[in-house]
């Protein structure tokens, strides 16, 4: 049986666990309101870039259609096989946030072994994930590694990203880009997304009314070429502030459900110290009416 001390002892080391985990997800909620505030100001610009790209697409395959040709967009909606897979993982740079590293790291296990066999090709983008992958004993090629950016993500981090993948994928050392993340639902909910990044699907539409009303200069197929290396950036961005914002999330229910089962253990240790402490007194107590009795007699 623990002694007095022992038990104060644990007792002072579990509140000051609490007093940290408490610490940790009020850090978390402030810094996952920033998040959620970037997420919302990021997402009309790729709703609108979506859209722009879709209808300059759209355009172009009616373009090649009247003039009986075979459609060609760019080599970005080329069709290619499955030869070459390369994977962007983006996880967290540090633990203590539940499940959520765990989750991706399965994801992405889940997808090596799809490819197993294959020359893979991996972006790491966070500390977990790039530490899993130098042990992962396939040894996939490393594109580039990201750590540190978490949560201060900044769109010159989805450029550089998108540079590297970009230039691996004209070169042809890559042809198909998929993208595994966590995406962020609400403070309670993160989904892990896997999702085809390049080639970018080609659209379906209305190719008859394709670009009415509409006139270019310089030209359609030069617009489409300029914006398209931005229209892949804009999407990791916005996978990037995702991912850092399903972190926040993770971390603060993960300290809040520690800070919960400290203080159930302080509860229950502090039940086990007066049970202690009372058993002592009552024993003290019967020891002096025992040697008071003795003294009588």
């Amino acid at each position: 049986m623990a002694s007095l001390r022992e038990i104060r002892r644990k007792i002072k080391s579990v509140k000051s666990t609490q007093q940290i985990t408490k610490a940790m997800k009020m850090v978390a909620a402030a810094r996952m309101r920033r998040a959620q505030t970037a997420i919302l100001s990021s997402r009309p610009f790729a709703v609108k870039m979506d859209a722009a790209i879709r209808d300059l697409a759209l355009m172009e395959v009616a373009a090649d259609l009247k003039a009986g040709r075979e459609v060609q967009i760019h080599p970005f909606f080329d069709p290619r096989g499955d030869e070459k897979p390369a994977l962007v993982l983006i996880t967290a740079d540090k633990g203590l946030c539940g499940a959520f590293n765990a989750n991706l790291i399965r994801a992405s296990i889940d997808w090596l072994r799809r490819h197993d066999g294959k020359p893979v090709s991996v972006a790491a983008v966070g500390k977990k994930g790039r530490d899993f992958l130098h042990r992962f004993r396939s040894g996939p090629q490393i594109l580039t590694e990201l750590v540190g950016i978490f949560p201060k993500v900044a769109y010159v981090h989805a450029e550089l990203l998108g540079k590297t993948v970009i230039d691996a994928y004209l070169d042809g050392r890559v042809s198909r880009v998929s993208v595994i993340y966590n995406e962020f639902k609400s403070v309670a909910t993160q989904k892990v997304v896997e999702t085809q990044l390049l080639p970018i699907p080609v659209p379906t539409g209305d190719h008859e009314r394709a670009g009415e009303g509409f006139s270019f200069e310089p030209g359609r197929e030069k617009l489409l070429e300029a914006l398209l290396p931005r229209y892949v950036k804009a999407q990791l961005y916005r996978f990037l502030l995702e991912s850092q914002a399903a972190e926040l999330a993770a971390r603060m229910s993960a300290m809040d459900a520690a800070s919960k089962n400290a203080g159930d253990l302080i509860e229950g240790l502090t039940l086990r110290l007066n049970r202690q402490r009372q058993a002592i007194i009552t024993r003290e107590i019967a020891e002096l009416v025992g040697g008071a009795e003795a003294l009588a007699s």
